[in-house]
């Protein structure tokens, strides 16, 4: 069965200090995020990846990983493509408001790669490391649980304080979870820092606690073809809200798959993980994910050169 892997690559990476933090080298041999990201997905059954990149990052983004990554799938049989996200790319009879720089979000980002999907999809952050359990648990959820109902998604959980950075405030979606393990609401919330007694969110200058044990969405999820439409009408409708925000408004993943929850139009399984989150926000972050996927390299998790176990497995 055909699974795709849909990386969100087209970031700006303001926080990162300069630089496109997506191609930062993190790895014992320069890998960076995405190879780790796309050697977990192959390992637990994806056949096709696709990169959302901008346009004016494709040739830096094609000579760090896409060149050497279109020669690699070859090799592993894995499909590959492109999609690109673009300001201007907006519903029919949508006018782009002038002054506007920033990126319209993630739900946009999603569907820039509408026409290259048709088949169970599973969406990720290319800055994001999510450890192998989630890519083996979404897999086995899309070719098993999200063909046995309609708009039947999932969600890799993650556990806040699994996912904070030492070096500045992060954005998370932080949900609710019902008995059943069905997310019931995702509530974005910025300004997420790391505290004596856990976790706290910074509004209007003051600190408020949060659980440290709470889950949260680091935008991995398991999605269908039939998602696609729904996300192009949302888009639409993002428009019609976004009176007096034109110039900075998002349409964001978590915020509408929460909509369609609220509706009941969707069901969305939250499938727990233990594994521990770590990324690039920061420029600071860079030594510390370094030293995180030496340790894993050291520990037998990887192999350096990094494919190698799966390229022996196709010999």
């Amino acid at each position: 069965m055909k699974t795709a892997l849909v990386i969100m690559a087209a970031g700006i990476g303001s926080r990162f200090g300069g630089g496109i933090k997506q191609l930062a080298g993190v790895g014992p041999a320069g890998e960076i995020i995405m190879d780790y990201s796309i050697h977990d997905a192959v390992e637990a059954g994806f056949n096709k990846i696709i990169f959302i990149i901008r346009r004016d990052i494709e040739k830096d983004f094609r000579e760090v990983i896409g060149n050497r990554m279109e020669e690699l799938c070859e090799k592993l049989q894995v499909e590959i493509g492109y999609a690109f996200q673009d300001l201007h790319d907006l519903p029919e009879g949508v006018e782009f408001p002038q002054g506007r720089t920033k990126p319209w979000g993630t739900g946009q980002a999603v569907l820039a790669c509408k026409d290259l999907i048709r088949e169970p999809f599973a969406v990720i952050n290319a800055d994001d490391y999510y450890g192998k359990e989630a890519y083996v648990k979404i897999h086995e959820f899309l070719v098993t649980e999200s063909r046995k109902k309609n708009m039947n998604f999932c969600m890799a959980g993650f556990v806040l304080k699994n996912t904070l950075s030492d070096n500045g405030a992060v954005t998370r979606g932080i949900c609710r979870v019902n008995e059943e393990g069905y997310l019931t609401g995702v509530e974005e919330t910025g300004g997420i820092l790391r505290t004596e007694e856990g976790a706290a969110c910074e509004r209007d200058g003051v600190l408020c606690p949060l659980n440290p044990d709470s889950h949260v969405s680091m935008n991995m999820w398991g999605l269908t073809p039939e998602f696609l439409p729904l996300l192009e009408k949302g888009f639409l409708d993002f428009f019609a809200r976004l009176s007096g925000n034109e110039l900075k408004g998002e349409y964001l993943l978590p915020i509408f798959i929460d909509e369609l929850i609220q509706n009941g139009q969707a069901e969305v399984k939250v499938l727990e993980t233990a594994d521990k989150w770590f990324g690039v926000t920061y420029q600071e972050d860079r030594k510390t994910v370094a030293e995180a996927f030496r340790a894993l390299t050291g520990a037998g998790v990887y192999q350096t050169p990094l494919f190698a176990d799966l390229l022996e497995q196709k010999v």
